[in-house]
């Protein structure tokens, strides 16, 4: 009706209401019981005229609703050319004006369509090319002369000049937005930011609701903290690959991303993506919650001197951390919950310092309408430095440390192996492992292969 031609809408209009008549007729004489008398010349009178009335009303409320959608379309349409023009304007004062215009014409017009339209705009403004070093800067144009062979070549940058202080108004405009004390919230629309370069930001207490959150690819700077504290991304599709935190610190802490199921009418969703990021500064992901399909860090960098997973929830049907390199100082997994089917960690390399999972609960028993986990990989890791696995639990049905590079300090003093199979066969190397039955070999369970104890790297000769 909104979109079809003015006379198609009346006739449509004219043509409900006759049926509508026509039904509440027929329901006063035969549920109702109303009795029917020959209608006299002037009951006929009164009739048509009513109904001619009645027609007039309707045609007259269609016309009126057209002329107001199109009355809001024209002022949208200006409201919205006049914003996206002061962002584009040379002034920076003029520029951070037309963000708060923007964000006035997405509050204005709550049509999701038209909301995602100024929401678009101040996301597609972050994505623009920025040099953080000139951010600050009051110049409009950078002029580089080069030669090369005799030949002098000159090279003028338009820059826009302060444009840091328009960044984080859109910024600071977007998250006031996505709070739950937000008078006008925009949580239930999408958010691209992907290829940006985001500079202090600060997304505590944001929610992210809806269909699709992109940071792929986005690059994370700053003097401060990058902050995503508290936040909750509860929509479809959660996406950070290949993004980058070279800020001086990332917090994810008490975060919690549990993206919805997807529609049976559509490809399943990937889940919560970290795939391929990199982490350069120190990062804490303390007491966050994984929940979902999946939660995806393979190819993942911790390079930051501290890397914090304690008291994590990983709920996710499938927790991935192939090929993940953590290093720096530590990385604390210390009291992490991880559940599901399937936890990865094959390929893994622990080059910190030191690691710990203590008290951590790797994998969940079978219960009622929960299937438990299937396996627990940890083949191909990995592990120099100190690393501590005292204090955890290891459950499911089956563990596999095959082909590991056992070479620091690793002590599974302590550890609790409660899946049904546990397996350390063929170590790449066996150096400095501690176990609960070095001294009494008979204490090894029996779950735990090989029975000949302690594994030997391919080509080794036992003792």
């Amino acid at each position: 009706m909104r979109r079809s031609s003015l006379l198609t809408a009346i006739v449509v209009s004219v043509i409900l209401g006759v049926v509508i008549t026509a039904a509440a007729w027929w329901l006063l004489r035969q549920v109702l019981g109303v009795a029917a008398e020959p209608p006299s010349k002037a009951d006929l009178t009164r009739f048509a005229f009513s109904v001619t009335v009645g027609i007039g009303g309707v045609v007259g409320l269609v016309v009126a609703y057209r002329r107001q959608r199109d009355s809001e379309r024209g002022r949208f349409a200006e409201l919205f050319g006049a914003a996206a023009g002061q962002l584009g304007d040379a002034d920076a004062a003029v520029r951070m004006a037309g963000v708060y215009a923007m964000a006035g014409v997405a509050d204005d017009f709550a049509a999701p369509g038209r909301r995602q339209q100024c929401i678009d705009v101040l996301c597609g403004y972050l994505r623009l090319p920025y040099e953080p070093e000139s951010g600050g800067s009051h110049l409009a144009v950078r002029t580089e002369t080069s030669a090369t062979d005799g030949t002098t070549t000159e090279l003028k940058y338009q820059l826009r000049a302060n444009d840091r202080e328009v960044r984080r108004a859109v910024v600071e405009v977007i998250v006031a937005h996505l709070r739950p004390s937000a008078e006008i919230s925009w949580s239930d629309r999408d958010f691209d930011f992907a290829d940006a370069v985001l500079e202090d930001c600060d997304f505590r207490d944001a929610v992210f609701a809806g269909e699709r959150t992109y940071f792929a690819r986005t690059v994370f700077i700053g003097n401060r903290a990058t902050t995503f504290e508290s936040a909750r991304f509860v929509g479809r599709y959660v996406n950070f690959r290949n993004a980058e935190f070279k800020g001086a610190l990332t917090l994810f802490r008490d975060t919690e991303f549990a993206p919805r199921e997807p529609r049976r009418d559509e490809p399943r969703g990937s889940g919560v993506v970290f795939t391929g990021v990199r982490f350069g500064s120190p990062v804490s992901f303390q007491r966050a919650v994984f929940r979902g399909t999946r939660t995806s860090f393979p190819n993942a960098g911790f390079l930051g001197p501290h890397t914090t997973f304690t008291e994590v929830r990983f709920l996710a049907a499938h927790t991935d951390f192939t090929a993940t390199t953590f290093g720096g100082d530590e990385t604390l997994f210390d009291k992490a919950e991880f559940e599901g089917e399937r936890i990865t960690f094959a390929g893994t390399q622990f080059f910190a310092d030191r690691t710990t999972f203590e008290n951590a609960r790797l994998g969940a028993k079978s219960r009622w309408r929960r299937p438990g986990t299937a396996e627990i990989d940890f083949a191909r890791v990995e592990y120099h430095g100190t690393v501590s696995f005292a204090g955890a639990v290891i459950e499911g049905r089956a563990a596999n440390f095959t082909r590991g590079d056992f070479f620091g300090e690793i002590s599974f003093r302590g550890t609790k192996f409660a899946a049904r199979e546990v397996t350390f066969d063929k170590p790449k190397s066996w150096m400095g492992v501690l176990t609960d039955w070095d001294e009494d070999p008979s204490g090894q369970p029996g779950n735990i292969a090989p029975a000949l104890w302690p594994p030997m790297p391919p080509g080794t000769t036992p003792v």
